[in-house]
Order: C-alpha cells, then structure tokens, then sequence
C-alpha cells in the first residue's frame, strides 16, 4: 500500500543524497575493514582455540594410552580351626576379546550410573536371599566387599566386616615404578566396618527399632550391622546398602588386599601390606603371594577363623576390564549359591551408550 503523507522522491533529494553518499560510503568502508579485521581476528583466535582443543585432546589420548594397566589377580583360602569353609570368594578377568589388548570397550564411564548399578544390585541380591531364606526355612547372612576395575576407575563397595586395603606409593617413581620395589608403600583402608557397636550404625539401628546391647552385638546376638540376608534382623536395623567409593587408578597405586574378618582379626593394614610388598619383590607370583599370606595368617598369627584374601596386582602397563568379588560370612550352600548367580544379572554397569553386565560367578557363560 502506498501512504499519501509520504514524502515524494524527487531529482533534487537524489541530488542531496549522491552529494552524501561519498561520506556515508567513506565511514561504510571504514567500518566494514574493521569488522573485517575482527572477523579475521576472532577466526584466528577460533582456530587457533580449536587447534589448542585438538592438541589437549591428543595429549588426554596420550595420557590415557600412556597409562594403562596390566592386573593381575589371584585368591587363597583356608578354614582355619573351623569344622567347615564357610567363605567364598570370585575371581573374574573379562578382558575385551574381540579387540586388542589394552582396547576399552567404552569411551566414557558413568560414575554416578555405575555406583547406581552396584547399589541396586546389592539390593536385589538380597531380596533374592530373603525370599530363598523364607522358602528354605534357613536364617543365615553374608557380608561382602567387592572391586570393580573399570578402565581406570576403580570401584570399592562393602557390607559387613570384609574389608579392602590399598596399597599406595607416596611419590611417583616413574615407569618403573611397580610394587616390588624398595620404596615403603602406604596403607589405605579402602572401606567402612558396619559394625552395631559404631555409633553411627547404633544410631541408624536405634532409630529402625532395634538395640545394641552391652556387649556391642545387635538384639544381643548379631554383630555386624549390614549383610546380605539375616532376615530375623531385617525390622531392627540390618540393611544390605553398601559404602561405594571410587578413585582413578595411576603410578601410585600398587595392589589391593581384599580380606575377611579373620584375616584382619591377625593382620593390621600396614602389616598386610608390608608382607605382600615383600614377597612380591622376592618375585613370587601373585598366586604364591596369596597362599603365603593365609598360610602366615592361620599358621603362624593362629587365626581361628575362616581366612580368605584375594589379591589385585596393578602392574601399568595394560589395561583390562577386572570386575572382583569377595563374598564372606556365614555362607551355606544355598546362599553360596545364590551369591555365585545373583550378582551376575544384577550388576549392569552403563558405559556411554553400551551395557557391560558384570558377571561374579565361577561357572558364569557370559564370559
């Protein structure tokens, strides 16, 4: 539509308006060679911000090529002055076959997803106990303390008693840096005891309706404050909801010591490592080192208990994916049982867009 109050373009405003234009051009160029000079500017800054980006990412790839991890792990049991072995223990290596060795099969693990999934295993294993132990007619429980190795997370959940000690250098020795060397190496309790006589799980125990009495046991009979099973003292306090802890694996990390409580009832955390140190620089596989360490703990410490320890070997050269379990405590054969197959199904672990099923038990053929 065409507005009547508009002002007519005649030949004299064309007039005023070339008369202008030279300036107007004049500051219109000026300004584009600015705007081109930032442009240039701003694109140079880009790229070299992209090619900076690029070489950060290179150096991560390096970095994380550079450190990787050959494991190895081995386990060693005895019944001590007990009539029956009432532990059990799960070894799994599940390295990558259908890639080179050293090859993750995921890009990116999901710290808070796998701490979920480990968490949600713990509770369906022990729903699974219970309703086995109401159909069984049988009362019994079971601590645990589990490793996760993932690439180079690693992760630690525990209930009960069982407990993992890390093994770790102060300083980075370098390439050659390996856990037989001379230099001491520093114990780090990896877990928590639940324990009724803490205050932190009487507590918790007192406020679900149930007692710690005076010799420290829950309801007067059960000691430990977490386990799988124990159905009687599932209303006053007993829970299975594990500790989960994870760090990332580097030069300083030298091996992981899981054991039961009969093992640490003998042995403190720095004593265990000084021990496994030592034979480990002597050269004695880590299989020979697990034997030594039960056979000193019930032979020469007089351990009465059931004693079991399993031994993680960081060596830092390749990288393998080693889910490990250690499952302790009052173990029949039908929670022996149940424990070997739960746990396979239960723990699925999400890593970028793949699912890793993490399986524990011995005759498992999701190897």
């Amino acid at each position: 539509m065409s507005d009547k109050n508009a002002t007519p373009f005649t030949e004299t405003d064309n007039s005023n308006l070339k008369r202008e234009n030279p300036i107007i051009i004049e500051e219109s160029n000026s300004e584009s060679k600015r705007r081109k000079t930032e442009a240039e500017v701003l694109t140079s800054e880009e790229s070299k911000r992209h090619d900076s980006g690029t070489e950060e990412k290179k150096q991560k790839q390096q970095q994380i090529a550079e450190k990787e991890f050959k494991i190895e792990a081995n386990a060693a049991e005895d019944k001590g002055s007990r009539h029956s072995m009432e532990d059990a223990w799960v070894v799994l290596l599940d390295a990558s076959l259908d890639s080179p060795p050293g090859k993750l099969r995921f890009l990116r693990l999901d710290v808070k997803a796998a701490k979920k999934a480990i968490l949600d295993g713990f509770q369906k294993t022990d729903q699974s106990l219970l309703q086995e132990s109401t159909s069984g007619g049988w009362q019994d429980g079971a601590t645990a303390v589990c490793v996760w190795v993932l690439g180079q997370k690693v992760f630690i959940a525990n209930i009960g008693d069982a407990k993992a000690v890390l093994a770790r250098s102060s300083i980075i020795d370098g390439p050659q840096n390996h856990p037989d060397r001379v230099s001491p190496l520093k114990a780090i309790v990896l877990t928590r005891e639940h324990k009724a006589i803490y205050p932190q799980e009487r507590a918790r125990i007192q406020k679900a309706g149930g007692s710690v009495s005076s010799n420290g046991r829950l309801q007067g009979r059960l000691e430990v404050s977490r386990a799988f099973g124990d159905r009687q003292f599932k209303k006053v306090g007993v829970v299975a909801t594990p500790d989960i802890h994870s760090f990332d694996l580097t030069d300083r990390e030298h091996f992981i010591i899981l054991g039961c409580d009969g093992l640490w009832g003998v042995f403190g955390p720095s004593d265990a490592v000084e021990f496994v140190q030592k034979l480990l620089k002597e050269g004695l596989t880590v299989a020979a080192v697990s034997r030594r360490l039960v056979r000193e703990a019930v032979r020469e410490r007089r351990c009465k208990d059931n004693c079991t320890a399993i031994i993680i070997v960081f060596k830092h050269k390749y990288l393998f994916l080693v889910p490990l379990l250690l499952a302790l405590h009052q173990l029949d054969y039908d929670m022996r049982r149940l424990l070997d197959t739960k746990l396979c199904s239960d723990v699925d672990i999400t890593m970028s867009k793949k699912l890793y099923s993490s399986c524990v038990c011995r005759s498992c053929n999701h190897r």
